[in-house]
């Protein structure tokens, strides 16, 4: 079950994310970092345990970021992870806002969402303040893809 996020999750979100951020796959967040910005986070509930998360953070006029996209192995190849974004895309229309962007080791995931690569450098500077959190700041490997829902198919 997808759902928003609830004041009993942030220590699975945190442990979920974590892993793998120790293999360098996403930014590691730390636990008060995710109580801050618990709003933002949808979880993918299984029995109880949270097996996926993902957030959807305003970053900046007309533009959000849909980061920390994680799901546990063992909940892996049952769709969670296209649940979690399509979850996080529905919120933004309600929103009403127009682009959302990621940076991701994984474009061709994003682009089955119609998401396309964006030049990193036109992105607002405000992202750059995770960015430097980052252990692979300044050399960074992750793709920027932005997708512009004023314009998709489901207008």
């Amino acid at each position: 079950m997808i759902e928003k996020a609830n004041i009993d999750d942030p220590e699975a979100i945190a442990a979920l994310v974590n892993r793998f951020a120790e293999q360098q796959l996403m930014l590691p967040r730390p636990l008060h970092e995710i109580y801050d910005q618990l709003r933002d986070f949808y979880v993918y509930r299984e029995d109880g345990d949270v097996l996926g998360c993902v957030a959807l953070h305003i970053s900046w006029k007309g533009l959000a970021e849909i980061r920390s996209l994680a799901v546990a192995e063992e909940a892996r190849g049952q769709g969670v992870a296209t649940r979690l974004i399509e979850a996080c895309l529905d919120e933004a229309r309600e929103l009403g806002v127009p682009r959302v962007f990621t940076l991701t080791n994984i474009p061709d995931f994003f682009q089955r969402f119609g998401f396309s690569h964006y030049p990193k450098e036109e992105l607002p500077h405000k992202i750059w303040s995770e960015c430097i959190k980052c252990p692979k700041f300044p050399n960074c490997d992750e793709e920027a893809l932005i997708l512009d829902l004023q314009s998709d198919s489901s207008d």
